[in-house]
């Protein structure tokens, strides 16, 4: 063998050792001690804020589910179609036809549903979300829901109106956006309520 590849060899060993500890050290490592530092201080967020009811997992607190029906609270219309795998907006512009006829419909059908004025159908159960998987809904959205939920339910409509109360959150930090409300955990406080009747 000759001097030449003694030295090619000598050359490339530790260029193939930082390699291997660079990939074992930044590929691996890194990655696990993120996520157990992640885990530790955040476990539910860790792991998909994930809503259960016993060992039964419900859905996330952070991806909208379609509720249909009388009994349940709606989320906001989904241009995915509530699918994780396909998330986007429909990326139509407030100018497009298409979009303001699907609006316009909305609108007409949320009014005939919950017995009130177009003029009062807030405009977060019409419109879709960039991502298609907004999980909250404003408080003006779930009042305006709150006469149909009650009737369905055979509960009054003050203490369905203190649900969507006890599951109304306020601005982030007092500050950052708007008071919002969880669908999905609105609707397993309705259903809790229900069991206990």
């Amino acid at each position: 063998m000759s001097s030449q590849t003694l030295q090619d060899r000598a050359a490339w060993r530790p260029a193939l050792v930082l390699s291997l500890i660079a990939l074992l050290v930044m590929g691996l490592l890194y990655s696990l001690a993120g996520t157990a530092l992640a885990r530790a201080a955040f476990s539910t967020q860790a792991t998909g804020s994930l809503l259960r009811q016993g060992d039964t997992v419900i859905g996330s607190s952070l991806v909208a589910q379609p509720f249909v029906g009388d009994r349940w609270f709606h989320p906001r219309p989904s241009a995915a179609k509530y699918d994780p795998m396909a998330a986007a907006g429909s990326n139509q512009a407030r100018s497009n036809p298409d979009a303001i006829k699907r609006v316009d419909e909305a609108i007409a059908e949320i009014a005939a549903r919950e017995g009130v004025a177009p003029a009062q159908v807030p405009s977060d159960l019409v419109t879709q979300s960039g991502g298609g998987l907004d999980p909250e809904i404003s408080p003006a959205a779930a009042r305006i829901q709150l006469a149909r939920v009650a009737r369905a339910r055979g509960m009054s409509v003050d203490a369905v109106a203190a649900l969507v109360q006890a599951n109304t959150v306020g601005k982030q930090f007092g500050v950052f956006g708007q008071p919002r409300v969880n669908v999905l955990k609105l609707n397993l406080a309705l259903e809790a309520a229900a069991s206990k009747q």
